[in-house]
């Protein structure tokens, strides 16, 4: 999990208005950011199959957050997809 500090440097980066935590944006941003920390943590323990099921789940939801902005706005969801390198 992240820091508090950490968490919330992310919202504050993707947030739409000021009292957003909880966006289509949002949910994506701090997904890839916990998916890129658990690429790591597998880089050390290759073996870890429990972490990696919480993985497989995390991908999955964010694949379906991203297919429901790209219906509401491609132009937020190609901007965002840049703007997080994926």
């Amino acid at each position: 999990m992240f820091k508090p500090e950490e968490k919330l440097k992310i919202i504050n980066d993707y947030k739409i208005h000021e009292t957003d935590t909880g966006s289509v944006e949002v949910q994506i941003a701090l997904l890839t950011a916990d998916i890129k920390r658990l690429l790591e943590h597998f880089k050390i323990h290759k073996k870890d199959l429990h972490s990696k099921r919480g993985l497989l789940k995390m991908v999955a939801k964010r694949r379906k957050l991203l297919k429901v902005l790209a219906k509401e706005d491609e132009k937020k969801h190609d901007a965002l997809v840049k703007k997080l390198g994926l």
